[in-house]
C-alpha cells in the first residue's frame, strides 16, 4: 500500500481509489493482509477482490492492483 500511495501517479487523497485487487500467494495470509489493508482507509472502502495465485513475480507474497479516479 505504501508503494501505491507514494507513486507520482497515486491519487491524493487515498479516498480516490475505487477498486483494488489483492493477489496472495497463500490465502492463509488473508487475515494479516486484510488488517494492514484496512488501516489505510477510514470510510468508503473501495471495491475489492482477493485472489490466491500459485506464484507472483519476484516471488513476493502479496501484489495489489488499484484503480483510482482523478479528482
Amino acid at each position: 500500500m505504501k508503494e501505491i500511495i507514494n507513486t507520482k501517479e497515486a491519487p491524493q487523497p487515498i479516498g480516490h481509489i475505487v477498486k483494488t485487487t489483492i493477489f496472495l500467494s497463500d490465502m492463509n495470509n488473508f487475515s494479516l493482509v486484510n488488517e494492514i489493508y484496512g488501516s489505510y482507509f477510514t470510510k468508503d472502502f473501495p471495491a475489492r477482490e482477493t485472489v490466491e495465485v500459485s506464484v507472483l513475480p519476484k516471488n513476493v507474497n502479496v501484489e495489489i492492483s488499484a484503480i483510482a479516479i482523478k479528482a
